[in-house]
């Protein structure tokens, strides 16, 4: 068993929960409620739901990579998975810099909880 790669998909469904409960809450009802046209607030609401999903499936994908250590593949996908958290976390340091706002490392933290699931999940690739 592999203890960074199981720390990771911990996290990272730690992540999807977070997502879920404090997205829903925070994200998607104020969008549901706002003016916006109908098409786009769907898309927007769809891609929430797309992103809920693939947290998931990181999280239980890094949890079997755990269990299979040592099988050909499992640190490539690891990697892969690593690098597509600090994606994540790119995007929303770069959308949160970009705007402004005081303080901003703050305004949108989600940066904070995607970063230790890449970092967990290159551990246990390397």
């Amino acid at each position: 068993m592999n203890g960074w790669l199981l720390a990771a998909g911990i996290t990272a469904l730690a992540v999807a929960a977070v997502h879920v409960v404090a997205g829903h809450r925070d994200v998607v009802s104020p969008l549901l409620s706002c003016g916006l046209a109908d098409e786009p607030k769907r898309v927007l609401h769809a891609v929430w739901h797309m992103v809920s999903v693939d947290l998931l499936l990181s999280g239980l994908g890094l949890l079997y990579l755990a269990v299979a250590n040592g099988t050909p593949g499992t640190g490539l996908v690891a990697w892969f998975v690593a690098a597509h958290f600090v994606a994540y976390a790119a995007a929303f340091l770069v959308v949160t810099l970009s705007v402004g706002w005081p303080g901003p490392l703050l305004r949108l933290p989600q940066w904070i909880l995607l970063l230790p699931v890449a970092f967990l999940a290159a551990a246990g690739a390397a």
